[in-house]
């Protein structure tokens, strides 16, 4: 028998972790690239956007010779070409185009998509199993931004009137341990044709994602946990609130300022769960 983690048959909630040193997690392109914070308590922010990035980037590394496995939100493709494929491959159709996209789509298949553009008036739009919710610092952050300079110039005209050095800036985070949720519905996930393999990809990509998407930019970025919750069937047996819940996460001294993950108690409450209820520990960097 498979893992309760694999099964799409059942709902599941999960909670990542994963922390930023010295670096930049998530730049606002409205903000002149700062990491993104809260306003108001000046957590730190990482878009569910930026972090089904990194799924994708790395489910075509696993995968990207598989036909099943194509990723539809990707650099350099029209997605109106895509779209008119399936419509093309399944005329007058778009219940019927909207299954070919997800026999071929992972991305589309987990997450979801809005197929409703293109000169053949597009596909509608289909309704992921899998949602992510923003990331958020578990404490607030303090992004700094480091003046640097470069050797040369950009313009051959600044070269020869003698500049040498041109200025510029990077914005960075000096640490934050972060926390996002993730959920799993079953009933959607029989309607786009998710199976225990495309769990095993998700969760395998997760677990990778930190690892290969590496750059000076974004510092120095890790998973530190990931936690599932799976429910015995469909529909579930506890609101996600109550299962989430039961992963926190606090400082160990409040007078101190946190530098790696271990500066925080991370406990796991699994006393008197929901019967039927599973939890896995795909990734736990606590002792």
């Amino acid at each position: 028998m498979s893992a309760a983690h694999l099964d799409p048959a059942r709902r599941h909630d999960a909670v990542l972790l994963f922390d930023v040193t010295d670096g930049n997690p998530n730049g606002d392109p409205d903000g002149g690239n700062q990491p993104r914070t809260d306003d108001e308590t000046g957590q730190g922010l990482v878009t569910d956007v930026a972090i089904k990035r990194k799924i994708r980037d790395t489910v075509s590394l696993l995968r990207g010779d598989d036909p099943k496995y194509g990723i539809f939100v990707e650099a350099g493709h029209a997605l109106n070409t895509r779209i008119e494929e399936a419509l093309t491959a399944n005329p007058g159709r778009a219940d019927q185009a909207q299954r070919w996209l997800c026999e071929h789509y992972f991305d589309i298949r987990m997450f979801g998509a809005v197929l409703s553009t293109g000169a053949k008036g597009g596909a509608g739009q289909v309704r992921g199993p899998l949602q992510f919710t923003f990331a958020r610092s578990i404490d607030p952050v303090l992004p700094t931004d480091h003046a640097i300079t470069r050797v040369t110039q950009t313009r051959q005209e600044d070269i020869d009137k003698g500049e040498r050095t041109e200025m510029g800036s990077k914005w960075t985070v000096p640490y934050g341990l972060y926390r996002a949720q993730a959920y799993f519905s079953a009933s959607r996930a029989a309607k786009t044709g998710v199976s225990a393999d495309d769990l095993a990809v998700l969760w395998k990509s997760i677990t990778l994602m930190f690892d290969h998407d590496r750059s000076a930019t974004r510092g120095d970025m890790k998973l530190c946990g990931l936690y599932v919750f799976s429910h015995p069937d469909a529909l579930g047996v506890a609101p996600a609130a109550s299962l989430t819940g039961r992963i926190t996460v606090k400082r160990e001294d409040e007078d101190k300022a946190a530098r790696q993950h271990l500066d925080y108690a991370r406990t796991i409450n699994t006393a008197d769960l929901p019967e039927g209820v599973e939890l896995t520990k795909l990734v736990d960097l606590w002792p």
